[in-house]
């Protein structure tokens, strides 16, 4: 298992910013992996009494899963992600079960896998099933289908 770099911001390579971000660092990467951390602020968009929704829940394994596909279309040494723009779209959500919300001041622990991966050359069509922890309770399990492409 390699551990990324701590001088790679993952954010570079995300589409989101803030108040969108839902990831706030990258734990792990490879080919079919990805672990990312997310520490929840009572600004975060997606916060209600305290609490981060659903809603914020599936938009943070969202951007944990991107990032197993989006790296592919990075080349190995742009580490300020400036080359390319990669734009993904959540085609289907094929399963979601929440067990529990975590609340401000918690740090989710999102473990993405990729299942499967089509290219047609412009497009990648993948599945990713996800899996969210606080601490070590499992608080979410999703699969998730994506369509991520680069855009000039």
């Amino acid at each position: 298992m390699k551990s990324t770099h701590d001088h790679i911001d993952f954010k570079k390579f995300l589409p989101h910013r803030d108040p969108m971000l839902m990831v706030s660092r990258l734990l792990y990467i490879d080919e079919t992996t990805a672990h990312s951390e997310f520490i929840i602020s009572k600004d975060c968009v997606f916060v209600k009494n305290n609490v981060l929704s659903e809603t914020g829940l599936i938009e943070n394994a969202a951007q944990a899963c991107s990032a197993i596909v989006g790296q592919s279309y990075f080349e190995t040494d742009d580490l300020e992600g400036e080359r390319n723009k990669v734009v993904g779209y959540i085609s289907a959500i094929k399963k979601v079960e929440i067990y529990n919300l975590p609340k401000v001041g918690d740090v989710v622990t999102t473990k993405a896998k990729l299942i499967s991966r089509f290219d047609t050359g412009s497009v990648t069509m993948c599945s990713i099933e996800c899996d969210t922890f606080n601490s070590d309770e499992l608080i979410v399990a999703c699969t998730l289908n994506f369509l991520i492409h680069e855009v000039q």
